[in-house]
C-alpha cells in the first residue's frame, strides 16, 4: 500500500510531466517565430529553447519559471545581426551571459526591479508594435520590413503587391488566435499558438500552396555555431553586451516576480535566477542559440498545466531536443506566413490594455506614450533614454511641486491650502498667490506638505511677519510640526538581531 508521501510524489511527477508537454507545445512555434523575427537561423530559436529549459531550468532561482527565446528581444537581436553578423551576435550573447553571472554573484539583481514601470511597459509595447509591423510584411508575402517607421511607410506598397497564398495562411492563423479564447474550455486546453500554426500549415499543404516554408539549414549538430571575436568593433561590442544584459535581465527578473504571484510554492531567489540566466545565455551563445530570458507566456502555461517543480521546465527542453533531433522534417513544412501571423498577434498582445489602464490611473501614461513613440520613431536605446529622461523629469516635478489654493471665507477671513513639497522652486508660486490676499485680514494656513526646505520656511515666516505689520493675523501653527517632520532623523534600532538576513526576494 502506497504511503501518503509516495502518493504526493506521484502526483507531483504526473503534474510536471503533463505541464512539460504543454509548455513544449507552446514553446515550439514561438521559438521558431522569434528566430524568424530576429533574422537569426531558425535552429537558433530551438537551441535557445533547449538551453533555456534544460540548463536554466536546472539552475533557476525561480523553479516554476520557464526560460527561452523571448519576443521582447527580437528588435534588439535584429539590429545586432544586421550590424555585426550572426557569429559576432553570438559573442554578444556570451558576453551578456558572463555579465549576468557576475552581477548575480555580486547580489545586485533586485536593482532591476527599481526601474520605472511606465518605461518598461512602454519598451515592451513598442517592441510589440515593431514586431507586428515587421511581420505584417511576411504575411503579405514579402521579406520582413525595415527599421522603425520605415516598416510602417512601406506597408502600403507591399499590400498593393501581396501574395494571396501567404495572406490566406497568415490571416487564418491570426483568426484562430483571436477566436481561441471564445471556444469551449476543453478545446482551449490545447495551446492556441500550436493550434493556429497547425491549422495554417494544414491548409497550406491541403491546398498545395507554393509559399516559403521554414528552413533549418541542416541538423542540430550542423547548426552549432561558434561565436566570432569582436576584433576592431570592441567599443560597439561592449555597448551591445550592456544593452542585451540590461534588457534580458530586467525581463527575466520581472517575469520571475510575476510568476511568484501565480503559485504558492517556493519563492524566487533573484540572485540565483540571474546567475542561471547568465549560465544559459553563455552556453546558448557558445553553441549558436538566441539569447534567453524568463518568458511569462510559457511560465503561465507551466503553472496552469499543473507544474509543481523545476522538472517541468527541464523536461520541456528535453522534448524540444528529441523533437528537433528525431522529427526535423515536420518543422520544415511550416509556412513562414503562419509564423508571421503568430508574431503579429503576439506583438499586438505586448501592447497590454491592463498596463495602460494602470498607468493612466497612476498618472504615468504620458511617460508610457513618449517611450513607445520614441522607440518606434528612433531605436531602442535612444527611445529608452528618452523614456527614462521623461520619467526622471516627472519625478523631479512631483517632488518639487506645490499646490497653492487661496480662498476667501467671509468678509475678513481667508484660507490658504498648501499640498505637496514646498522648496525654493515653489517659493515664487507661493508668494504670487499670497499677494492676492488683501491687507488686514485673518489668514489661516492648512499645511498638507510632505516636505519643506529652508527657503520655504523662510518664505512663509517672512510673509507672516510682513503681513502682520499691516494689521493682519496669520495662523501658521502647523509650520513647526511640518518642519520637524520633514527634518526628523530616522531612528535606528540598536538591536543587530532585529535585522533579518535576506536570501532572495519573493
Amino acid at each position: 500500500m502506497k504511503t501518503q508521501n509516495e502518493n504526493a510524489s506521484g502526483k507531483t511527477l504526473a503534474g510536471d510531466l503533463s505541464a512539460s508537454l504543454v509548455v513544449f507545445l507552446v514553446a515550439l512555434p514561438l521559438s521558431l517565430g522569434i528566430a524568424l523575427a530576429s533574422g537569426a537561423p531558425m535552429m537558433a530559436g530551438l537551441i535557445a529553447a533547449m538551453v533555456g529549459g534544460i540548463v536554466v531550468g536546472a539552475l533557476s532561482g525561480a523553479p516554476l519559471q520557464v526560460s527561452g527565446p523571448a519576443a521582447g528581444l527580437t528588435v534588439i537581436m535584429l539590429g545586432f545581426i544586421q550590424q555585426f553578423g550572426w557569429q559576432m551576435t553570438c559573442a554578444i550573447t556570451v558576453g551578456a551571459g558572463l555579465l549576468q553571472l557576475t552581477l548575480g554573484a555580486m547580489g545586485v539583481a533586485p536593482v532591476a526591479l527599481g526601474m520605472a514601470p511606465a518605461v518598461i511597459h512602454g519598451m515592451l509595447a513598442a517592441i510589440g508594435i515593431l514586431i507586428a509591423l515587421s511581420q505584417a510584411h511576411v504575411v503579405l508575402g514579402h521579406e520582413a520590413g525595415g527599421k522603425g517607421l520605415k516598416t510602417l511607410f512601406s506597408l502600403p506598397e507591399h499590400a498593393a503587391h501581396m501574395d494571396p497564398s501567404s495572406v490566406l495562411v497568415g490571416v487564418l492563423v491570426i483568426a484562430v488566435l483571436v477566436a481561441w479564447p471564445m471556444l469551449p474550455s476543453r478545446v482551449r486546453s490545447f495551446p492556441a499558438a500550436l493550434a493556429a500554426v497547425l491549422v495554417g500549415t494544414g491548409v497550406s499543404l491541403a491546398l498545395n500552396l507554393n509559399i516559403a516554408r521554414v528552413e533549418l539549414g541542416g541538423s542540430l549538430l550542423e547548426s552549432f555555431s561558434l561565436p566570432a571575436l569582436p576584433g576592431a568593433n570592441l567599443g560597439a561590442y561592449i555597448g551591445a553586451v550592456l544593452t542585451l544584459c540590461f534588457v534580458a535581465s530586467a525581463e527575466s527578473l520581472l517575469c520571475a516576480v510575476a510568476t511568484d504571484k501565480l503559485h504558492t510554492g517556493p519563492r524566487c531567489n533573484l540572485h540565483k535566477e540571474l546567475m542561471a540566466q547568465g549560465a544559459g545565455n553563455t552556453l546558448s551563445g557558445l553553441i549558436g542559440g538566441l539569447p534567453i530570458t524568463g518568458v511569462i507566456v510559457r511560465s503561465t502555461a507551466n503553472i496552469t498545466a499543473g507544474g509543481k517543480t523545476r522538472l517541468s521546465a527541464i523536461l520541456h527542453g528535453v522534448w524540444m531536443l528529441l523533437f528537433v533531433t528525431l522529427l526535423p522534417g515536420l518543422i520544415t513544412k511550416i509556412p513562414l506566413a503562419a509564423l508571421a501571423g503568430l508574431l503579429v498577434y503576439t506583438g499586438c498582445k505586448l501592447v497590454n490594455k491592463k498596463h495602460i489602464q494602470d498607468l493612466q490611473h497612476h498618472g504615468e501614461l504620458a511617460v508610457y506614450v513618449v517611450t513607445v513613440v520614441a522607440i518606434v520613431a528612433t531605436n531602442l536605446l535612444m527611445g529608452l533614454g528618452i523614456g527614462f529622461a521623461v520619467a526622471l523629469f516627472r519625478l523631479l516635478w512631483k517632488i518639487t511641486h506645490v499646490e497653492v489654493h487661496v480662498e476667501k471665507q467671509g468678509e475678513n477671513a481667508w484660507q490658504v491650502y498648501l499640498d505637496g513639497t514646498l522648496t525654493f522652486a515653489g517659493v515664487p508660486k507661493l508668494l504670487t498667490r499670497l499677494s492676492t490676499i488683501p491687507a488686514g485680514k485673518e489668514v489661516n494656513f492648512d499645511l498638507n506638505l510632505r516636505f519643506i526646505d529652508h527657503a520655504g520656511l523662510e518664505a512663509l515666516t517672512s510673509w507672516q511677519s510682513t503681513y502682520e505689520k499691516m494689521d493682519g493675523t496669520v495662523d501658521l501653527s502647523q509650520l513647526k510640526q511640518v518642519w520637524e517632520k520633514s527634518h526628523a532623523r530616522p531612528k535606528v534600532r540598536a538591536e543587530k538581531a532585529a535585522v533579518p538576513a535576506v536570501e532572495g526576494v519573493g
